[in-house]
């Protein structure tokens, strides 16, 4: 009997190209190639005896990346069906009911879609680049992925303190540092490994499939280094607020949530054999708590360079500065953290310099050249995600407040009040800084004005 399916699943059926190969009926084709492998990353993931389930780990994130980015969601609806045949080394490995069951079950979780991954033999062995001489140390217990975010920083910087030369960062960002500074040899981890090269326009904007990437690359340096726990650095409104509080009919966003964690350690159980789990070191503290905690704790603390803006360097570089745009969710929750912190940072920091301005247009940097209709749009997202995460602190709030406890009582292995009460005290603390916070800008600043508005 065939599956029905519903009309408004928009659907796709992918096939990954060995070079010389092309695509079975009916299926687009995606070269491996265009996958683009950094050697000198991959160096830096080669220190151990090379496994070819290492690369072919590797183009399964790649897979799923590609396939999220080129089909848009349909017009009405979320969900979108795909189909992905990838050629790896060991197909009976990855055809394993448990592999392939773990698989699909995080990947579909974290996206809201439909997936079904068909494993085929390679025709060609992958060689892989030469074996670096890097150094780590033998009781390795915990590797950390390490972006340029504020998050993790501080929580490298805690986890370092605690932990010393136990702990490995892995390096999320696209910049491969060959050498420690002081030092010969090159850094483990040092860089994603792979970079896709799409030709068209992204058509996915939720970026769902980073959450996969990311674990994906982190479970792989885990297995390497043979550490029994990788470090999620988000703090508790980046790990639970996105799904808390959704956007519009959007379907939840658990990227860093203990809900997707558990599903990654199980594929991570099934694909390498070995239990590797999440630690969740700042889940229940604030972004503003976890600043304060890590300059408190760490000497010379290096916060204002990192980087939370979520627009890209185009939008919001002032001559041929970069800068962050300073009213994105992202850039608002940093703003009233280094508040919550009791510290400051330079008003260039962002292109949005001033928020206790009346207006949007009056709070930018004069030489500002893209306060649009977008950017305003980005900037009432941006406040409204934070002032409805502060209301999830009332009592009206309790039916979504009560299930998303239950849930993270269920990831955590946890008794449901002590979720419950850690949820709460969560969200009171996020609320009394955002309160401080839009103290801090006046009455009259455009967003004391338009929360007014909307109440």
């Amino acid at each position: 009997m065939n599956e029905i399916v519903p009309k408004n699943v928009a659907e796709v059926s992918i096939d990954l190209l060995e070079s010389g190969s092309v695509p079975r009926a009916g299926r687009r084709g995606f070269p491996i190639d265009a996958i683009g492998l950094s050697t000198e990353a991959l160096e830096t993931y080669t220190f151990a005896d090379w496994e070819p389930v290492i690369y072919d780990a590797m183009i399964v994130a790649a897979a799923v990346e590609y396939a999220d980015r080129t089909l848009s969601r349909p017009t009405r609806g979320w969900q979108r069906r795909f189909e992905i045949g990838i050629p790896v080394h060991d197909p009976v490995r990855w055809d394993a009911s448990e592999t392939k069951a773990a698989l699909t079950d995080a990947v579909g979780f974290l996206t809201g879609d439909d997936w079904d991954f068909e494993f085929l033999p390679r025709r060609k062995t992958f060689s892989p680049p030469r074996r670096a001489q890097l150094s780590l140390s033998p009781d390795t217990q915990t590797v950390i992925a390490y972006s340029d975010g504020m998050d993790s920083r501080a929580v490298a910087g805690l986890l370092g303190e605690e932990l010393g030369h136990k702990l490995v960062k892995i390096r999320l960002g696209t910049s491969t540092p060959r050498r420690r500074r002081g030092r010969a040899q090159p850094i483990p981890f040092a860089g994603v490994p792979y970079e896709l090269s799409i030709d068209g326009p992204n058509r996915e904007s939720t970026a769902r499939n980073r959450g996969f990437k990311f674990a994906s690359i982190a479970g792989i340096a885990a297995y390497l280094a043979r550490a029994s726990e990788i470090a999620i650095p988000e703090s508790g409104q980046g790990a639970i607020g996105p799904a808390l509080v959704g956007v519009a009919h959007a379907y939840p966003d658990y990227r860093n949530h203990p809900l997707f964690a558990r599903k990654m350690e199980r594929y991570f159980k099934a694909l390498f054999g070995l239990d590797i789990h999440f630690r969740f070191p700042r889940l229940w503290y604030t972004k503003g708590q976890t600043l304060s905690a890590y300059v408190t704790a760490v000497k010379e603390a290096q916060w204002a360079d990192t980087r939370s803006c979520w627009r890209g360097s185009r939008w919001v570089s002032i001559d041929r500065v970069r800068r962050q745009c300073g009213v994105c969710a992202a850039c608002m929750l940093r703003r009233m953290s280094v508040h919550a912190a009791g510290l400051e940072e330079a008003p260039d920091t962002y292109a949005a310099t001033d928020l206790t301005e009346l207006s949007l247009g009056r709070a930018v940097d004069p030489a500002f050249r893209h306060a649009n209709k977008a950017f305003s749009e980005y900037a009432h997202a941006g406040f409204l995600h934070l002032d409805h995460l502060a209301d999830m602190a009332d009592s009206a709030a309790h039916v979504e407040t009560s299930v998303q406890a239950a849930q993270l009582a269920w990831a955590l292995n946890m008794p449901v009040e002590e979720a419950v009460r850690r949820l709460g005290a969560l969200l009171e603390q996020h609320k009394a800084e955002w309160e401080a916070y839009m103290d801090s800008l006046g009455s009259r600043s455009f967003l004391a004005l338009r929360r007014r508005s909307l109440r």
